[in-house]
């Protein structure tokens, strides 16, 4: 069947589902998949090595693969993420493309009319290239800790950042466990810090200048997608520690973010750099051996884990919370109130 004879809404799901998947820059992309499961093998192997005991590969997939994770309630509903974000994700995510480029336009006119227009650069075309890439990737990380951190400490937008704690399990697909409300926050924030980055960078060089991306992502989130990324959302501990642990968000950083254990709490709020952790006192470094932790703020709360949990319960708590803040003005008080001489 052609895919012109799909009914709509499904040949939309298939589009969206195959650029997802494969489109190497991706953020889920089957290639970034791939290398994150022949790391987990190679660090089960090498742990079960460091043991003592046999390097089987039905061992190594047993470890990979627990069936107490596969067949989790918590596991499920992050599928239903998943199929969210095949829907609806783009939408989001391209009004916030709009907003990057107005932004960014605003930005270097604003600089050209405050300190008047630069020449064009004379570096050569990587120099110029090179810079504007990190430039963009830095700006990208501290846009994401800075979107994390506010839905942490702000109660209204934790109420729907909370959704991605009640996770009781963590595989790569509980990436996706996100309500729609921390979406939209995080594109736009994520474009104000990026468009600030790109129009300081093009009012640098006096012209436009490009990153070198795949995809259109940047190729230094690509690398670090296709190597650890995935495994911060696993049980598979992997820890930096020392200086490493000070700059890269390993995942055993990010598996203590999710921790119920209060010393970990609010803590570890980077994507791949700990540096505006460790900038902004945010940062625990994990031990070299594996912590013991558990996950989900309401582990006990199965609702947590229904269609209903998921997306409508968060704004009936944020409703409360408006509700909380401003509460009702009492009546003015009429004449039969008033004291009697």
């Amino acid at each position: 069947m052609a895919s012109s004879d799909l009914p709509s809404a499904v040949a939309y799901f298939l589009h969206q589902l195959s650029i997802l998947l494969f489109v190497p820059g991706s953020h889920f992309s089957l290639t970034s998949l791939g290398c994150a499961f022949l790391i987990a093998i190679g660090v089960v192997a090498w742990q079960r090595h460091r043991r003592g005991r046999s390097i089987r590969p039905r061992a190594i997939l047993r470890a990979l693969f627990p069936r107490r994770i596969l067949l989790s309630a918590s596991n499920f509903i992050d599928l239903t993420y998943l199929f969210y974000h095949v829907f609806l994700g783009g939408l989001l995510f391209g009004w916030a493309v709009i907003s990057y480029q107005f932004l960014t336009n605003g930005i270097m006119g604003a600089l050209a009319a405050a300190f008047g227009p630069t020449a064009p650069t004379t570096l050569p075309t990587f120099a110029s290239r090179a810079v504007i890439t990190v430039m963009l990737f830095l700006a990208y990380e501290l846009g994401y800790w800075l979107n994390h951190y506010l839905s942490h400490r702000v109660p209204f937008l934790w109420e729907f950042h909370r959704v991605h704690h009640t996770a009781t399990v963590l595989t790569p697909v509980t990436n996706f466990r996100v309500h729609p409300v921390y979406t939209f926050v995080f594109v736009n924030i994520l474009a104000i810090s990026t468009a600030t980055a790109n129009g300081v960078g093009g009012y640098m060089f006096g012209e436009t200048a490009y990153q070198y991306a795949l995809s259109d992502t940047n190729i230094i989130l690509v690398i670090f997608i296709h190597t650890y990324v995935h495994l911060q959302h696993s049980e598979l501990w992997i820890p930096f520690t020392g200086a490493l642990g000070r700059v890269f968000m390993s995942p055993a950083h990010h598996q203590v973010h999710h921790s119920t254990n209060p010393a970990h709490f609010n803590k570890n709020m980077g994507s791949c750099l700990a540096l505006w952790d460790w900038m902004f006192g945010t940062l625990y470094v994990p031990a070299k051996e594996s912590e013991k932790l558990s996950f989900g703020v309401d582990p006990d709360d199965q609702s947590v884990h229904t269609i209903a949990g998921a997306y409508f319960d968060p704004f009936v708590r944020a409703g409360n919370l408006v509700r909380g803040a401003f509460p009702k003005q009492a009546p003015a008080p009429s004449l039969q109130d008033a004291p009697k001489a």
